[in-house]
């Protein structure tokens, strides 16, 4: 059974071995088990509301419970921008207009923003290839959202997501290569590795004083502003089929596109309840459940062991039937409560 779970300190060597697998441009997650053990003490950390508010994060595993295999990963940072910057470009339009020549053009620019300090960030989603025929990236990619209907409290009121940007076959971005390259003076994997290891003073001292007007760039390099990484489309829509929308925000080194929406309009938030687990009899085989019901997100409701996992079924009255095995791979028991979304909106 797939099952996402907070990270534990014993994960560090699986998931080196997953971060591996990973190509370029994915910022928050790569195969240093340094800086992974120091993430996951922050994760732990918070948990236990021992961490700062600037430092606050969250960082959870897909696991197979029957073989213990570390399928993926995906995070959640409580608020950004609030030790170091959180730097994206806005992207404005530009107007000139000239009543005597008859001229009148438009042109879009990127301005540094600041816009996004203090959201809550949805991050370092990664799902490996070798399990990404079986349908649960959307498990990955929701359990945050399970996470954050049930502690809501641990969350300020509006939430991004940034996207993976477009690279070339060759694995280079266009983008960087046509902005930043030239600022930076290092390549992109360098500029990536200081950034994700929260050494962003380069940054402030190094980018662009002045807009950047799209236009000037090469036509390959304006293409890529607000694009999607082809590997990374799916998780997009998925992010959007939760509510978060594109509102001309994208990253300053590959122009990948941020999405962002309150809270309160995630679909999770909406529409997920709370219900008390009923072990279902042996005689109530797991095909008969999934005949009789459709599918759904359930997670458990505690904090240092959040767990979630696709099962079928659908509460009654206030009540959720577990199969013995779905039951111990959630950690729960009967009489306990967990937290239901269906797979398909209302």
């Amino acid at each position: 059974m797939i099952v996402v779970r907070v990270v534990q300190t014993g994960d560090v060597d699986a998931l080196v071995r997953l971060a591996g697998e990973t190509g370029p441009g994915l910022t928050t997650f790569k195969p240093d088990p340094d800086a992974l053990a120091v993430r996951i003490a922050r994760t732990r950390r918070t948990l236990a509301g021992e961490a700062e508010a600037h430092e606050a994060g969250y960082f959870f595993v897909m696991e197979d419970s029957e073989s213990g295999d570390i399928a993926g990963v995906c995070g959640i940072e409580a608020e950004v921008g609030l030790a170091q910057p959180f730097y994206n470009y806005r992207v404005s339009t530009v107007v000139h207009a000239s009543q005597e020549l008859g001229i009148w053009t438009r042109m879009r620019a990127l301005n540094i923003s600041h816009d996004l300090t203090g959201y809550a960030e949805v991050c370092s989603l990664f799902l490996s290839p070798r399990y990404r025929a079986s349908g649960v990236g959307g498990l990955l990619s929701r359990s945050r959202f399970m996470f954050i209907a049930q502690f809501r409290e641990r969350f300020p009121q509006r939430l991004c997501a940034e996207l993976r940007g477009h690279f070339d076959e060759a694995g280079t971005s266009p983008f960087w290569r046509a902005v930043g390259s030239h600022f930076y003076q290092i390549d992109f994997n360098a500029a990536d590795y200081l950034s994700s290891h929260g050494r962003r003073a380069f940054l402030a001292e190094l980018m662009p004083r002045y807009p950047v007007y799209v236009d000037l760039l090469p036509p390959e390099a304006q293409a890529c502003v607000g694009l999607t990484h082809h590997d990374t489309v799916p998780a997009r829509r998925m992010l959007e089929a939760e509510g978060l929308r594109y509102e001309n925000h994208v990253d300053i080194f590959d122009a990948g596109p941020v999405l962002e929406c309150h809270i309160a309009d995630l679909r999770t938030v909406r529409e997920s309840v709370l219900a008390t687990v009923e072990i279902a009899g042996p005689a109530t085989s797991a095909n008969e459940a999934s005949a009789a019901h459709p599918q759904a997100l359930v997670a458990n409701t505690a904090l240092d062991d959040f767990r979630v996992s696709v099962v079928p079924g659908a509460p009654q009255a206030g009540v959720f039937r577990l199969s013995a095995h779905a039951a111990a791979a959630l950690a729960v028991t009967a009489g306990d409560t967990v937290r239901v979304l269906p797979l398909k909106p209302r």
